[in-house]
C-alpha cells in the first residue's frame, strides 16, 4: 500500500467510526435500558422481608417535547418484575415549562408501584428555575401524590418493617436532612433516599449506618473506556455511577438514570436496578 492511499484508508476508517459512535450515541445507547440486579443486606431486615425486591428508577427527565414513548416502554417492561417496592429518587422533568407537568401526568399513567408500597423524592430540577422555585416543586409533588407515589421531604415512613427516609434535595429550598436524621431509628431496617449523592459528604447523618440510594448524575452519561467521565454534575467526582462503600458502615448506591438532559449517552446504559432484600 502506498502513502497516499494509506492516507486515504485511515481517514476513511477515522471518519467512519466517528460517524458510528455518533450515531451509536445518539440513537442507540440511550434507549438501551439495562435491569441491574444486586443484593441488598440489611440491618434489622423481618424475617418476613428477606428474598423481598426494592426497585430504584431515577432521573426519568420528562421535557417539553413530548417524546417519552421510551419512558413508557421501559416502566411496562419493569413492571414485569413485580418489584415490592418502588422508589423514585428524583428529577421527574427537566426544563421549565408548564406543558411538562401535562406530560408527566401522561406518563405517571404507566407509573410502576411496588406490591406493598411506593416512594419518590424530588429532584433539582423538579424545582424549576434555578432549582429555588417551591410553588414548581409543589406542583411535582402533588402530581405524584395524586398517582399514587408517596412522596418523602425530610420524612420518613415504615412499610412492612422497612424503614424509608427520604431527603429533599441538596439544591432545593427545602433541603433539611437534619429534621428527619435526628429522630431516625438505629433499631429499624432504613433505606435513606437522596437524589444528589454529594449530601453523604455532609454531617447531617447522625450516626446512620445502611444504604443510601441516589441519582443525579446519570454516570456522566458519556464515559470513555478506562477513563473517568469528564463530566459530573457532583462536587466528590468519586460519585459516578454504582455501589460505593463509605467506610463507615453507610453503603451508597448511585443509579445511572432512566432519562437523560441531552439524548447523548457512550459507554453509561440507562439503568433501573431492582434490589434484592437480604438480612445484614
Amino acid at each position: 500500500m502506498n502513502r497516499r492511499k494509506f492516507i486515504k484508508t485511515s481517514l476513511l476508517s477515522t471518519l467512519g467510526t466517528g460517524l458510528f459512535t455518533g450515531v451509536y450515541s445518539w440513537q442507540i445507547e440511550p434507549f438501551w435500558l439495562e435491569f441491574v440486579k444486586r443484593n441488598m443486606p440489611v440491618a434489622n431486615l423481618p424475617e418476613k422481608l428477606i428474598g423481598k425486591t426494592v426497585m430504584q428508577i431515577s432521573d426519568i427527565h420528562i421535557d417539553h417535547t413530548g417524546d417519552y414513548n421510551y419512558i413508557i416502554d421501559a416502566f411496562k417492561k419493569a413492571k414485569k418484575f413485580k418489584p415490592d417496592f418502588v422508589v423514585y429518587t428524583g428529577d421527574y422533568v427537566t426544563n421549565r415549562n408548564k406543558k411538562q407537568f401535562i406530560f408527566l401526568k401522561d406518563v405517571l399513567q404507566h407509573a410502576v408501584f411496588g406490591k406493598i408500597s411506593t416512594f419518590g423524592i424530588l429532584g433539582n430540577h423538579d424545582y424549576g428555575k434555578a432549582y429555588k422555585d417551591k410553588d414548581f416543586g409543589l406542583k411535582i409533588s402533588t402530581i405524584l401524590s395524586e398517582r399514587g407515589i408517596h412522596v418523602l421531604s425530610n420524612a420518613q415512613i415504615e412499610s412492612d418493617g422497612l424503614n424509608f427516609i427520604g431527603f429533599d434535595d441538596y439544591s432545593g429550598p427545602n433541603f433539611n436532612p437534619e429534621l428527619v436524621m435526628k429522630n431516625y431509628d438505629s433499631s429499624k431496617a432504613n433505606i435513606v433516599l437522596c437524589h444528589n449523592p454529594d449530601v453523604c459528604d455532609l454531617d447531617v447523618w447522625n450516626g446512620y449506618q445502611g444504604w443510601i440510594l441516589s441519582g443525579h448524575t446519570h454516570g456522566g452519561q458519556c464515559k470513555p473506556p478506562l477513563f473517568d467521565p469528564p463530566i459530573l454534575p457532583v462536587e466528590n467526582k468519586r460519585y459516578t455511577q454504582g455501589e460505593f462503600d463509605l467506610y463507615d458502615g453507610r453503603k451508597l448506591y448511585i443509579n445511572r438514570a432512566l432519562g437523560f438532559v441531552r439524548q447523548v449517552r457512550f459507554n453509561v446504559r440507562p439503568e433501573i436496578t431492582i434490589f434484592k432484600l437480604e438480612k445484614a
